[in-house]
């Protein structure tokens, strides 16, 4: 029963003392910026197929 209170009282001690907003926050601006960077290379990627097909 020690070795389940202790448990429960080191989860909470982390629980108070980390700022998992923050956290998640930093992952979801850098899942953002990923995302609009991987979108913008691939609409230039099929534009420049696209020009490049109209030449031959």
């Amino acid at each position: 029963m020690k070795n389940a209170t202790s448990l429960w009282i080191t989860a909470l001690a982390l629980a108070t003392t980390l700022s998992s907003c923050e956290v998640v926050g930093g992952i979801f601006k850098a899942g953002f910026w990923t995302a609009i960077i991987l979108i913008v290379l691939v609409v230039a990627l099929i534009i420049w197929l696209m020009r490049r097909g109209r030449r031959m």
